[in-house]
């Protein structure tokens, strides 16, 4: 897949792409407007190999208007420079590469009483990568307040051609489901439910990866669970959640995630994480074995029209995944706050759980900084 799948996952997560987002809890009419701005530097590796170095700004606003309605938008430029991924750890695939993406969103919400409801577009473009999508989601609360239930849908149209080959020109189209409920279970304890679900339409096979074929169409689908408790003693909150995930490829995958929030004097607030991901390879993905008289990367026994799917791409192996990290907030001014983020994320085969991994893959790392500053007026 071009575009961002040519960063992994990891990336995508921490950028927040534009997309159709789960609501975390109930939304009242937003009293003051908000400007944010954000820089990311991300940096990925392997074993002898220095991989994608990115550096992101973002800027982001909101602004309440008349009352019931609010705007908000989001800009993000991308430089991405590097080597592609090794196909396994017995093959180095270090092309270079220089990228630049482009992205913005934009969202409308009218608030009434006991529900809200948003509409809003995003757009994203790279050289060999276009993404156009809308959505919209509607939320309603009891007369309580206690209870939230929401539900969302978007739509995705996306272009993909490629740097090695001029004369692609694919298409892919994306519909998506979201549903949910959130519910004060206590004074101190919020948890939430939600379920998820896309229905993909065209191409999905890597042109950078030779030889990937993929299945034109790909269904996903998440559950997840979030509770969020607060220590009333410590003034701290933990954050705790578990998805689940599956598609039609044959990836399973479940990831759990814990945070501790800990306001200090001062206007200080650290932030520590913890998250672990185990998943299943796809049917299709082929272990590092290769044919001596055809070379690697390509599979023994490999022809041109057999098997019908297969990829060695290694996001669609069996893996396990930890990352730890910790945020620093400093509200240091009346409506000022800094934040600073750390992130590490590594990736091994031995890691997974309830067997094996796929063997033979190199060790995959990364690492990002995201600094920003928020005000609100």
């Amino acid at each position: 897949m071009a575009g961002t799948g040519a960063w992994g996952g990891v990336l995508a997560a921490a950028l927040l792409l534009p997309g159709l987002q789960a609501p975390a809890h109930a939304e009242t009419v937003p009293e003051q407007a908000e400007m944010a701005f954000k820089l990311l530097s991300y940096r990925d590796s392997q074993p002898g190999l220095d991989r994608i170095k990115v550096t992101a700004p973002s800027l982001y606003l909101m602004v309440p208007v008349a009352g019931r309605w609010s705007v908000e938008g989001s800009l993000v430029t991308d430089s991405v420079s590097g080597a592609s991924p090794r196909y396994h750890s017995a093959v180095s695939g270090a092309s270079r590469l220089k990228e630049e993406r482009k992205a913005g969103d934009v969202r409308v919400t009218r608030y009434d009483d006991r529900d809200a409801w948003s509409i809003g577009a995003a757009y994203s473009t790279e050289h060999d990568y276009r993404s156009r999508s809308v959505s919209a989601d509607y939320r309603r609360s009891s007369e309580d307040n206690n209870t939230t239930w929401n539900i969302g849908a978007s739509f995705s149209d996306d272009w993909i051609g490629s740097s090695n080959d001029p004369t692609l020109s694919r298409g892919r189209d994306t519909t998506q489901l979201i549903a949910g409920v959130t519910q004060a279970w206590t004074a101190v304890d919020l948890v939430q439910l939600n379920v998820g679900a896309s229905w993909g339409h065209g191409m999905y096979s890597d042109p950078y990866k030779f030889p990937d074929r993929r299945p034109d169409r790909r269904e996903q689908y998440t559950l997840m669970a979030r509770w969020n408790h607060h220590f009333t003693d410590w003034k701290a909150t933990l954050r705790s959640s578990w998805r689940y995930y599956a598609d039609s490829f044959g990836v399973r995958a479940n990831t759990i995630e814990t945070a501790w929030v800990q306001p200090l004097a001062g206007g200080w607030t650290l932030t520590p994480l913890l998250r672990y991901t185990t998943q299943r390879a796809a049917r299709f993905y082929y272990d590092p074995v290769y044919d001596a008289a055809l070379g690697a990367p390509f599979p023994p026994g490999y022809t041109a029209t057999s098997p019908q799917y297969l990829s060695p791409d290694q996001r669609l192996s069996a893996l396990g995944a930890v990352t730890v990290g910790l945020k620093a907030a400093y509200d240091f001014a009346p409506r000022w706050t800094a934040d600073l983020s750390l992130e590490h994320y590594e990736q091994r085969a031995a890691w997974r759980l309830g067997g094996g991994g796929s063997p033979g893959l190199a060790r995959f790392q990364a690492d990002w900084l995201q600094i920003g500053l928020s005000h609100r007026f």
